[in-house]
């Protein structure tokens, strides 16, 4: 269910579509996004990392409550000397143990900046996973986008099959020069440039994809999927009041508990600990034996842990400017998706109403009067060399626009609803 839940979050309008297969990629099992986004949260080597990080910091937390180790030690006086000290004669043994004793509460300080730590790591992996599920709908989508873009010259290569018959016969009518078909097949070479062009794009966008699900190259066929629905988004403010929710602003409450209580850490520091000792002692001579009972106290006169002190505050005072800092570089990048996202609303609104209609129109018009020879060859390559730029403009606007709508939910944590204005 949070799988699915992320691929609708993070797609808002990828609805399923196969397109034709190359041969190269036949071989292999195609791929949507929802299969994607789990090889991604099941391999990508960042959120393995970011488990580490949680390990980790569970490994301090254990290790900030451990108590001090007892020491013992062993002592043998006035032996091996000479005249009555000669030999063990007059030997004194001493046995004894001691045990450092922390006062003012430094062990739950430290523990309480180790649960703070695992906080922050936790806070960072949710984090993590929401830049690797949302860079891998991007992925998909841009190899979707130039799935499209092939597609697109491929149906304009095929236009040229129709026009070609038609040039020979005006040429052999003596209605158009032999150029004319030069001409013509040089477009059609200039539109298999550009898919080859697109080709190799398109293979740097798989190798992409292939990186973020944990592979060095890619083990999937064809994208299955397309652009589909496009709608107005909510009010860029309802979009900043959602980035509050972004893990990478949250954890910043992680962060400043820890470093609250690495700041008492600092403090209790400078309250000495006394070491309290007990042993037993052996005189040799006599064999009589005595305890010995001691206690130490550390005179806190030279070094009171000033400056880890004041470190430890202006740690914690940048505190706040940082959690700033890191809110501004999210709201600049959901800014210029926010813009990206709004411009490409208006450019495929306007390619679709007005654009791409009256160059199909155009099109057909000037081919039908093109073989009754009431317009030229160039007029003809003219408009359809609009007609394409008009396709592909629109192209990279939806792909723009899914782009920026998988950037903003994937700072945001959350789907935002789409008024919904028109689909392809």
């Amino acid at each position: 269910m949070v799988l699915v839940r992320d691929a609708l979050r993070l797609t808002c309008a990828l609805v399923l579509l196969t397109f034709p297969a190359r041969a190269a990629e036949r071989s292999l099992p195609a791929i949507s996004l929802p299969q994607a986004l789990q090889r991604a949260l099941a391999a990508n080597p960042r959120l393995t990392a970011a488990e580490r990080d949680i390990g980790i910091a569970g490994g301090l937390r254990i290790q900030a409550g451990a108590l001090p180790n007892p020491d013992v030690s062993f002592e043998l006086d006035n032996a091996l000397g000479s005249g009555p000290y000669k030999g063990l004669r007059s030997a004194e043994t001493n046995l004894q143990l001691s045990q450092l004793v922390e006062l003012g509460g430094k062990r739950e300080a430290r523990i309480a900046a180790g649960e703070a730590g695992i906080g922050t790591a936790v806070w960072q992996r949710r984090a993590t996973r929401l830049e690797v599920l949302s860079e891998t709908a991007i992925a998909f989508i841009t190899i979707i986008s130039l799935q499209r873009r092939i597609e697109i010259f491929d149906e304009q290569i095929a236009s040229f099959d129709p026009l070609i018959p038609l040039l020979q016969k005006r040429v052999q009518e003596g209605a158009s020069s032999p150029a004319e078909t030069l001409r013509a097949q040089v477009a059609a070479d200039l539109f298999r440039v550009e898919r080859e062009r697109t080709k190799t794009q398109l293979a740097l966008a798989r190798r992409d994809l292939a990186i973020l699900l944990g592979d060095s190259s890619p083990r999937f066929g064809k994208a299955v999927g397309r652009l589909a629905t496009i709608g107005q988004p909510p009010p860029f403010q309802t979009i900043i009041q959602a980035i509050e929710a972004n893990p990478q602003l949250l954890r910043w409450t992680a962060v400043t508990a820890q470093r609250n209580a690495e700041l008492l850490i600092a403090r209790l520091k400078a309250i000495p600990d006394p070491r309290i000792s007990a042993g037993w002692r052996h005189f040799q001579d006599t064999n009589d034996n005595a305890v010995r009972l001691g206690v130490s106290i550390p005179i806190p006169v030279f070094d009171q842990n000033t400056g880890n002190i004041i470190a430890a505050q202006e740690t914690l005072a940048k505190t706040d400017a940082e959690r700033a800092i890191n809110k501004l570089v999210l709201i600049s990048i959901v800014g210029r998706a926010y813009d990206t996202l709004t411009g490409a609303l208006a450019e495929m609104n306007l390619l679709r109403s007005s654009v791409i209609p009256n160059a199909r129109s155009a099109s057909e018009t000037i081919f039908s009067g093109y073989s009754q020879g009431r317009f030229t060859l160039l007029e003809l390559l003219d408009i359809r060399g609009s007609l394409v730029q008009a396709l592909l403009r629109e192209q990279e606007a939806l792909q723009n626009f899914h782009i920026a709508i998988a950037t903003i939910e994937g700072l945001a944590g959350n789907p935002f609803t789409l008024t919904r204005e028109s689909s392809r």
